[in-house]
This record gives C-alpha cells, sequence and structure tokens, in this order.
C-alpha cells in the first residue's frame, strides 16, 4: 500500500520490521526491504542488502520467490552494473514466463524496458512495456497500468514523440506510484513542458 500510495520510504520500517520478527517465507521479506530501498532512493543500501538475495531464492525451489528475487536484484544494481541488471532481469522474465507468473513478468518487463532504453535497445524496451501494459490492462489493475503508461511516456518523450507522450503522462500520472517508481518520469515532464508549454 505505501508504494502505490507514493509514500515507500514507510514501507522500509515496515519491512525491517518483519525481517526483525523473523518473518521472511521464502526469502520474501528481504526481496521487499530491497525493493522498498530502491523505491525510497536508498541504491547503495538496497544492493547491500541484495548481496546473496539470488543464491537464497534459488535455495527455495519456489520460481515466485526466484523472479522476484532477480528482480530486485536488477533494480538494486542498476545504475552500478546495467549489464548485471539486465542479465538478472531477462533470467527473471523468463523464469516468470516459464512458471505463468504473469504479475512477475509484467514487473520484469516494465524494468527491462526501463534499462533497455538507456543504452538504445528501443524495440526490446518497446515489446517489454507493451507485455506490462497488456498484462496490467487484461486484469484491470489500474495501479499499475499507470506505472507502466509511464515508462512509455518517458520513452516517447525520448523519441520525439512529444505530444503522445504528454497526452499519456496525463493519465500515468494519476497514481502517485508512477511517480515513485518511474523517477525518470519526472524529467520526461518538465522536459515536456518545455517543448510544448504548460
Amino acid at each position: 500500500v505505501y508504494v502505490a500510495i507514493g509514500q515507500s520510504e514507510r514501507y522500509v520500517p515496515f519491512c525491517r520490521n518483519q525481517l526483525a520478527r523473523g518473518r521472511n517465507p521464502h526469502g520474501l521479506s528481504r526481496i521487499c526491504l530491497v525493493l522498498a530501498l530502491v523505491l525510497a532512493g536508498r541504491a547503495k543500501e538496497a544492493s547491500a542488502v541484495a548481496t546473496g538475495l539470488i543464491d537464497a531464492a534459488k535455495a527455495t525451489d519456489n520460481p515466485y520467490a526466484l523472479t522476484y528475487a532477480l528482480l530486485a536484484h536488477g533494480l538494486a544494481c542498476r545504475k552500478e552494473d546495467p549489464l548485471d541488471a539486465l542479465d538478472a532481469l531477462r533470467r527473471g522474465l523468463a523464469i516468470a514466463q516459464d512458471s505463468g507468473n504473469r504479475a512477475n513478468q509484467s514487473y520484469l518487463a516494465m524494468a527491462l524496458a526501463r534499462i533497455e532504453a538507456e543504452p538504445g535497445d528501443r524495440l526490446a524496451a518497446l515489446d517489454n512495456v507493451t507485455r506490462a501494459i497488456r498484462n496490467y490492462h487484461q486484469v484491470g489493475n489500474t495501479t499499475q497500468v499507470c506505472a507502466a503508461l509511464g515508462i512509455l511516456a518517458t520513452f516517447l518523450d525520448g523519441l520525439g514523440q512529444y505530444e503522445s507522450a504528454a497526452f499519456i503522462v496525463g493519465f500515468a500520472c494519476a497514481s502517485p506510484m508512477s511517480v515513485q517508481t518511474v523517477p525518470e518520469l519526472a524529467t520526461a515532464i518538465s522536459h515536456l513542458r518545455d517543448v510544448l508549454g504548460d
């Protein structure tokens, strides 16, 4: 809930409290702590907590836990080691597809789209954001579809498709989660205002 309302910083102590109580089924509380730290803008701390996360998830023999750990690892090391992040996210996406976990497929696809757009694999980025939008639309998840549309808007802004990006931003920003989970959206909005006006 904290992420959905744009208050990820409040999620961090919740996760720490769960871990302190010994509540860490399949390593999920630790994975959630890593994600909370990433969303709160504490990437270095997230990276430290993520150490060994993938091996611990593998030991559970649970594809959900493993794909979620690969997502957390990929997001935690995105800035310091983008190639490692891409590898983790791609592995996670393949496992999520094989196990039929559409929720984690969508999370991983969004994370991949954000990273793939940076080095210039635009087709892969577009394919992944399309996958996430389609999945969220099919299940009626308007909160998550807003975040996926935020990624699409930043992508379109980078391609010079300003009016399309601005139109999509209007809907994407309907959820406080979008701005929190897609921090580059704020930069795109500022750029679109410069180009198109308020």
